[in-house]
């Protein structure tokens, strides 16, 4: 009987040798992954804030207004001065009936639009 469970024990220890190995490989594989992803996402930041840099650098006001000059007759664009814009006052809202309907009939908790019809 005692072979038996040095063989059995052998065997279980092999196997957790085994196990334990590549468990071990695996983290480390892992471990490389999370750091090539890591420095992929530093790389992508970067990208961004020079994107971003490079965006508002772009569309500086002076320089947006050189070429809108310098582009007048080719695009026909105007250049923007405070009289475009309206006012706030100017502005037409819908009548309060026509946005909120009307707000005096009730609704019943199980659901009925008027208290006389049938309950479902």
């Amino acid at each position: 009987m005692r072979p038996v469970i040095y063989v059995l024990s052998f065997i279980a220890v092999l196997g957790l040798g085994f196990w334990a190995y590549r468990e071990h490989y695996d983290t480390r594989q892992a471990l490389r992954d999370v750091s090539r992803l890591n420095s992929e996402i530093a790389g992508l930041r970067e990208a961004l804030a020079l994107q971003r840099a490079e965006w508002a650098y772009l569309n500086r006001p002076d320089r947006l207004r050189e070429l809108a000059s310098l582009n007048f007759e080719r695009l026909g664009l105007m250049p923007l001065e405070p009289s475009q814009f309206g006012d706030a006052a100017n502005l037409s809202y819908p009548a309060v009936d026509e946005f909120f309907g009307d707000i005096n009939n009730s609704v019943m908790v199980n659901g009925q639009l008027n208290p006389e019809e049938e309950p479902l």
